[in-house]
């Protein structure tokens, strides 16, 4: 039987679905409405519900859409999240489940296949409010099911594939895991070994992935894998590759310094047989493919964060204003004041460049060069902002009782994921036209 809350995001998922259907000519008028930049109010950095016009890209239903998915985090996650950190990972299929009914894993995903057909800032949306969690690892896990390894197969796929992998993981009765990176190959995505040849009417994959979020739960891989001896950039293929073949393995659960809720697995293939039909899109366009998917994941990581920051410095604020040294509360000494204004502004300076990219995004514009900046910014300010918040905890700090210290060592994977800092610069240096030229 279903519990109460469960219910209650059926009921929820199904508004949005009627939503999703009847209002978009409301959202393009509110659009158009909230034209001139605003600004978030400290409600919202707080994690309260705003009107939209305290917002520069959401409107009423976004917002709405936000308080929705945050009776879930209160009442499914959080309550659980000391227990899985401690455990080494969260029940995947059981969350999955509950997010899936209530429509968020697949909010910008076709209505015909289970999705709410919407644009993808309630995507970016659904991220910001998923920073309200009280950990990394979970937002990161259902970023990479909603957002990661889903989008090419959303695009691209064809039906029969999108009814086999994308429909049940939209529902929440799949999870899904990206294979990408490997041991040679992490954010240098063309030097992927794995190779999948093609033998009559299958294909025959040898190789490996690592850093395979939700790889030891997962029923499923969009797998990207050499399928010609062609060029770097033209002879991958993305495929859609059940976990449970024969030839699969599940090699470890990498023990990891945080993320710590989010298993994280190296997985081998040993002459895994696998359709061609399988195969997402063209054969040889996979490499463009994750190109192309990357613009998402990028700015999806960066939503979620920012929210994660802003609740680092407001715990911060909350602390240092009852903790005394030398006769008065460390808030009161202007080292710490001006500090945390300093990073409070860095981080509305990120909102604004991320808002803009995805209004740019939606509208069908290239993002590339924003998304990569607001990538690398967000991944230093983390690093940034952690160190100086566990700094004013003082010992407490040190320990791993409080949210600071567990953003302190979760936020570190922003400049290493999904494309490490120096990545991000040899993009934005492509588009400025400064890289030397070879």
């Amino acid at each position: 039987m279903r519990s109460a809350s469960e219910n209650m995001a059926l009921r929820e998922g199904a508004f949005w679905l009627r939503s999703a259907l009847t209002s978009r000519l409301a959202r393009t008028t509110a659009r158009r409405r909230l034209s001139v930049p605003g600004h978030a109010s400290p409600g919202a950095a707080a994690g309260g519900v705003c009107e939209s016009g305290d917002h520069a890209l959401y409107t009423a239903e976004h917002l709405a859409m936000r308080e929705s998915l945050r009776k879930i985090i209160d009442q499914e996650i959080n309550p659980h999240v000391d227990k899985w950190e401690e455990e080494g990972m969260f029940p995947a299929h059981k969350i999955f489940k509950v997010l899936g009914n209530a429509g968020f894993l697949g909010v910008s995903k076709p209505v015909e296949y289970g999705g709410l057909g919407l644009d993808f800032s309630y995507s970016l949306a659904v991220a910001e409010e998923l920073g309200n969690i009280d950990c990394g690892g979970i937002p990161m896990a259902i970023g990479v099911q909603s957002d990661m390894a889903t989008p090419a197969l959303a695009r691209f796929g064809s039906d029969e594939l999108k009814k086999e992998f994308l429909q049940p993981s939209i529902a929440g009765d799949l999870v899904a895991c990206l294979g990408v990176s490997e041991v040679g190959a992490g954010s240098d995505v063309a030097s992927i070994k794995t190779k999948a040849v093609r033998d009559g009417d299958e294909y025959v994959i040898t190789g490996g992935k690592m850093w395979t979020t939700s790889g030891a739960q997962a029923d499923w891989m969009c797998l990207l894998a050499n399928t010609s001896e062609g060029l770097p950039h033209k002879n991958k293929s993305l495929i859609c590759l059940p976990m449970n073949l024969p030839g699969v393995h599940v090699a470890r659960k990498i023990d990891k310094i945080g993320m710590k809720s989010s298993d994280t697995a190296e997985v081998f293939f040993d002459d895994v047989r696998v359709p061609c039909k399988n195969v997402i899109g063209q054969e040889g366009m996979g490499f463009t493919y994750q190109m192309l998917q990357f613009q998402e994941e990028r700015l999806w990581g960066v939503a979620n964060i920012l929210t994660m920051m802003e609740r680092v410095i407001q715990e911060t604020i909350g602390y240092t204003r009852q903790r005394k040294i030398f006769g008065l509360p460390v808030l009161y000494h202007q080292t710490v004041h001006f500090r945390l204004a300093e990073l409070q502004t860095e981080v509305e300076l990120l909102r604004a460049l991320l808002h803009q990219a995805t209004a740019l995004y939606i509208r069908g514009n290239d993002v590339t060069k924003m998304a990569s900046m607001a990538k690398l910014k967000a991944g230093r300010l983390a690093r940034e902002l952690g160190d100086s918040c566990l700094q004013y905890w003082g010992g407490m700090g040190f320990t791993s009782d409080v949210l600071v210290s567990r953003f302190y060592r979760d936020s570190r994977l922003m400049s290493i994921g999904a494309g490490a800092d120096e990545v991000m610069l040899s993009i934005i240096c492509k588009y400025m036209d400064t890289l030397p030229r070879k």
